[in-house]
């Protein structure tokens, strides 16, 4: 699964396919995903200061989403439209399956093995995806892996629309519960929030990002302490922690209770943002942020919440707020919008990341990537999808209201990754680990019951907003699934109606061809053949420049390639030299760059000086016709086609400088 190119640049820019072989014979061979990489230097796990400040700084990335849940998820197990009366027993009995869930889902399940899963130290239903695609050799295993591993992409994105607009509401809803008559601000504020939200994307996380982990120190330490304060009023509460209590709750309730599950969840909504921010903060101070400090505070919130309602079922309307004493309720809720703001930009950021891997794994157009930060390379700003997702959150605020509302909606789109999640680590432990089927199924079995009765329980709020997730996942699967079957299609007829270098290069010896001064840089997607671009240049204008270099980038399925093992090039005779690089899909391309630190690398090839304003880049423009062989279904060639003529130019996505660049034109039927 490596890219390919872009249907409006098709012979000039993308990577080549990492698997089968080139067209030529006398091409530098396509190497495998991870053949020739080696793995990166092992670095010891960081310890004392430093493992405190990755920490800190996970507390304000990685536990946002979940950080946030006290807001709004024992208000829907006992207020929203599935929730049970607050009877003392009822209130064991939910905080009890409260705290089984974080332990069995996030500390059991996520911490102790799945984050094992890694792809080069990356995580994410993406990087899984690529990381047991590897492993899978019949085509339609690998069709049905990539069926998941888009799905559950897809559900990502869903919930990436939905915890901005859930957090900040449920964070401004204090506001109802500090002054009643304000209750109509609540929406209203909530909107200009996210608008602010989105509007400062374009400068960038690293501003704010150096705040992330204070402020979320900051509301851990404020929840843990309106919990302590709960507790103290009831410690009987502490009952809760007997599974028994659980158990009971389900044998009481029967089907209500197991509805309830759909409330519940909510308090887990974090597990897979954990596992796909692991790159960026390493599995240790992860566990010890969870472990030390996120887990110990939210279970004492819940708890302290349980023991309000012991005292006080009334208070079910918002036993968060409720539990702050009177003169603290405003600093609460100013804490409680601030770490929403935190949880929002997490995923927004984690959208940015996953529509980089889409596009570098060939499943989404190209889109523009501004890279904010000269130090960290995962600091990046999507505009595209930034308004896409910000438009979406301020139409859910306006249209479900109340974070009760949208908690129906929120559940499906977590459960469904899970379930995902959970169904390709299968594969890891059966294909990347070699685990027996006596080891293996018994623990996926038992993800598996439990990630499906989260799911069951949400499927019954379908009507009542679920159906949003599921919309939404549908039109981003489709739009991926279409993306890649165009490309697959497009670079297939392409390949076919290539020349192969090694005749090309014959020819030019041959035929003495006109050479005129400077250098032509050819983007070409299979280094074993020549560019069709390359071919019309010379058909119609019959000249070469005196240098001429064809350029291959090749996409791997890792998340980074080592600089020392990025580029190699070489020398094929007439003038003409050959340059294949590596990208992995969590980096992003620049050719005028890469070209400019050839003549610094220790190189085996040639040396190669360029000079920018004597260098000429060429392009193919193709235009597209859906009444072509191939067979894919014509609604989905005009959905291709579509997506082909809004995706960004590959002069733009490479790099290129605008006023070095010519580019020739064709039709090609789809």
């Amino acid at each position: 699964m490596s890219q390919i190119p872009s249907p409006n640049d098709p012979p000039s820019a993308g990577a080549v396919p990492t698997s089968g072989a080139p067209a030529g014979p006398s091409a530098t061979p396509a190497p495998s995903p991870t053949a020739g990489f080696s793995l990166p230097e092992h670095r010891p796990p960081p310890t004392g200061k430093a493992l405190a400040a990755l920490a800190v700084g996970a507390l304000g990335v990685v536990y946002g989403d979940i950080g946030t849940s006290p807001l709004y998820s024992l208000k829907e197990c006992f207020g929203g439209p599935h929730g049970v009366h607050p009877t003392d027993a009822n209130v064991l009995g939910v905080l009890s399956l409260v705290f089984w869930a974080m332990t069995f889902v996030v500390t059991f399940k996520y911490m102790s093995f799945v984050m094992r899963a890694d792809n080069r130290g990356e995580g994410g239903i993406l990087a899984l995806m690529a990381l047991v695609g590897k492993t899978e050799t019949t085509r339609l295993g690998r069709r049905v892996l990539l069926m998941l591993g888009l799905f559950g992409a897809a559900l990502l994105y869903g919930d990436g629309i939905i915890t901005p607009a859930i957090s900040v509401l449920g964070a401004v809803e204090g506001v109802a519960v500090a002054a009643p008559a304000m209750e109509r601000v609540v929406v209203p504020a909530t909107v200009v929030i996210l608008v602010f939200l989105f509007l400062f994307q374009k400068q960038g996380t690293a501003k704010v990002g150096a705040v992330f982990g204070p402020v979320m120190l900051v509301w851990f330490a404020t929840i843990a302490v309106l919990g302590v304060r709960g507790i103290l009023h009831d410690p009987s509460i502490l009952r809760a922690l007997v599974p028994t209590h659980g158990l009971s709750f389900f044998a009481r309730n029967g089907w209500h209770g197991f509805l309830v599950l759909g409330g519940v969840v909510l308090v887990i909504t974090g597990g897979e943002a954990l596992y796909a921010d692991m790159g960026h903060f390493g599995k240790r101070p992860i566990r010890v942020a969870w472990l030390g400090f996120a887990m110990p505070a939210l279970l004492v919130n819940y708890l302290g919440q349980g023991a309000l309602l012991l005292h006080d079922p009334g208070a079910a309307r918002n036993p968060f707020y409720l539990l702050a004493p009177e003169w603290a309720l405003y600093p609460t809720i100013a804490i409680a919008t601030a770490a929403a703001i935190v949880a929002s930009q997490a995923l927004i950021s984690g959208a940015y990341s996953l529509t980089q891997q889409a596009i570098q794994l060939g499943y989404s157009p190209r889109v523009t990537i501004r890279h904010t930060s000269q130090r960290e390379i995962g600091q990046i700003y999507l505009p595209e999808v930034n308004w896409m997702l910000g438009t979406a959150c301020v139409a859910l605020v306006l249209g479900f209201q109340t974070s009760s509302r949208l908690a129906s909606a929120y559940g499906i789109a977590v459960t469904g990754t899970m379930i995902v999640t959970t169904l390709l680590f299968h594969r890891v432990m059966r294909d990347r680990w070699g685990w027996a089927r006596w080891k293996a199924w018994p623990l996926t079995v038992l993800f598996l019951t439990v990630d499906a009765s989260f799911f069951l329980a949400n499927v019954v709020k379908f009507r009542d907003g679920g159906w949003f997730p599921i919309a939404a996942a549908a039109l981003v699967f489709t739009l991926m699934s279409t993306w890649k079957r165009g490309r697959d299609a497009l670079a297939l007829m392409l390949k076919d109606a290539g020349l192969p270098l090694d005749l090309f290069m014959a020819d030019v010896a041959r035929r003495k061809v006109q050479r005129v001064a400077g250098t032509a840089v050819f983007m070409t997607s299979n280094p074993g053949g020549v560019p069709p671009v390359l071919l019309h240049h010379l058909k119609h204008n019959k000249v070469l420049h005196e240098r001429v270099i064809l350029v291959s980038i090749l996409a791997h399925e890792i998340p980074f390639v080592a600089e020392a093992e990025r580029v190699n090039a070489r020398e094929l005779g007439s003038g003409f030299y050959q340059v294949i690089a590596h990208y992995g899909f969590m980096e992003t391309p620049d050719v005028p760059a890469l070209l400019d630190s050839l003549p610094r690398r220790e190189l085996a090839g040639p040396r190669l000086t360029i000079v920018p304003m004597e260098t000429t880049y060429f392009l193919g423009r193709e235009t597209l016709l859906p009444n072509g062989p191939s067979n894919i279904p014509t609604w989905r060639k005009r959905l291709f086609i579509v997506m082909a003529r809004n995706a960004q130019t590959a002069s733009a996505f490479f790099g290129l400088p605008p006023n070095r660049v010519v580019e020739m034109g064709a039709q090609i039927q789809l």
